[in-house]
């Protein structure tokens, strides 16, 4: 890898974690020691690159720190074009539709000569398996999560009772044709998984969650964690 492209790398790895990233675990990714590391860290700072922390402890990079968009490399357009193909045949509609809407815009920034890693794709995802009618819409779902809005709905459980939830909702989980609400429910006081099948009547409301979602989300990964070691622990 060259010296400039590993700099830009080092960067990415930063913007994509939201910790701090140890020299070593940047030194594992790419391939290389940590005293490249430390020297290429020392480098970017003597261009300004505001990275944060010391050796042993972790980087961080500021978060208003911008770099210029670079041309796409043909691993990283598989990988985006893997992504869309994925969403595009799933059953949530305006979500397939905004896949192809990016693969469109993805294929018209690439110089003619890299299209045909679009157009002539060399990874692919089976088709997804769908029952007639189980088209699945999260427009109003993703923007309540995007604007941190309280979210009313009628839940059916698997024991065919309705309920009526008010819940905060942190992040909509996807496998195959499933899609799950991950949210705090306000009348259970607990974390709870709600198949978007099974609700009816969505109103997004303008009333925000009493706590930020970054907070929710650390909890939710935290408790998921928990559950991972306990489950492990019992095998």
């Amino acid at each position: 890898m060259r010296s400039t492209d590993r700099l830009f790398q080092i960067i990415q790895i930063l913007r994509r974690t939201p910790r701090a990233v140890t020299a070593a675990a940047i030194a594992e990714e790419l391939e290389v020691s940590r005293r490249t590391v430390y020297r290429d860290i020392a480098d970017l700072i003597g261009r300004r690159v505001p990275i944060q922390g010391t050796a042993g402890f972790g980087y961080t990079l500021d978060n208003d720190y911008e770099v210029r968009p670079l041309a796409l490399s043909p691993d990283e357009t598989e990988a985006l074009s893997l992504g869309a193909q994925w969403v595009s045949r799933h059953p949530d509609q305006a979500l397939a539709r905004l896949a192809l809407d990016a693969l469109t815009k993805i294929r018209l920034s690439l110089p003619e000569s890299s299209r045909t890693v679009l157009e002539q794709p060399a990874l692919g995802v089976k088709s997804i398996a769908t029952a007639p009618g189980s088209t699945l819409d999260t427009s109003c779902l993703r923007e309540a999560i995007r604007r941190w809005r309280v979210v009313t709905f009628s839940y059916r459980a698997l024991d065919e009772t309705i309920s009526q939830r008010h819940v905060w909702p942190i992040l909509l989980g996807y496998e195959d044709t499933r899609c799950l609400l991950i949210a705090w429910c306000e009348e259970r006081a607990a974390l709870r998984h709600f198949r978007l099948e099974r609700m009816s009547h969505i109103e997004v409301l303008e009333r925000r969650p009493a706590k930020r979602r970054a907070d929710m989300t650390r909890h939710w990964h935290a408790q998921r964690e928990s559950a991972m070691e306990a489950a492990n622990r019992n095998v």
